[in-house]
């Protein structure tokens, strides 16, 4: 499963048509409401907001006022092609006057995501838990030894260490000495390359 670092804004020109094509990661599904608000305050004068948007394998797209199918569509086509989840496409549309029809529409949309997709950084999702690690000071260097190469979030230290991170479900069997607590459970987090 994948999505994408951050975000990625690219646009096109298709018989004086703009296209602005943004893909938006997203780490709760509340947030596909706030993002098209925001980019509908950011474009203003745009005459169509069109977007799709994968979360947790569920799927929604919007035409918003394209012909049935021209819009919304093709740009899931290219999420679902590419094997994303936890990803907002919004494809922004001014309109130069020159009618494109549906099939020049459908190929509009579809080349200004793909497009920005060029631009993106690809990274792998894997399902976990967001845990809080407590342990003596001596035993820092092998927890971070058992745990490499996730990230700590937060570090705390007093009478005890105390962390924050998120690791995958495989890694709960490595801490079996460590006191440990799950904050939250089955959360996707970015797998990391050592």
């Amino acid at each position: 499963m994948n999505s994408i670092a951050k975000k990625v804004v690219e646009e096109i020109v298709i018989q004086k048509s703009r296209f602005i094509a943004i893909l938006l990661p997203l780490s709760k599904e509340e947030e596909i409401s706030l993002f098209l608000k925001d980019i509908q305050k950011e474009y203003k004068e745009a005459t169509h907001y069109c977007y799709a948007y994968i979360f947790n394998n569920q799927k929604r797209f919007s035409d918003d006022g394209e012909p049935n199918g021209s819009a919304g569509r093709p740009i899931l086509n290219v999420l679902e092609r590419q094997d994303y989840n936890h990803i907002l496409a919004v494809v922004v549309r001014y309109f130069g006057g020159i009618k494109l029809g549906i099939g020049g529409l459908y190929r509009a949309y579809t080349q200004s995501v793909t497009k920005a997709f060029e631009k993106a950084s690809r990274i792998s999702l894997i399902p976990g838990n967001l845990l809080r690690i407590s342990f003596p000071y001596e035993q820092e260097k092998k927890l971070l030894s058992l745990i490499a190469p996730y990230p700590v979030l937060q570090k705390e230290y007093q009478e005890q260490v105390r962390y924050e991170l998120f690791l995958p479900d495989s890694y709960l069997a490595t801490l079996q000495e460590f006191s440990y607590e799950i904050l939250q459970k089955n959360i996707l987090g970015q797998e990391f390359k050592s």
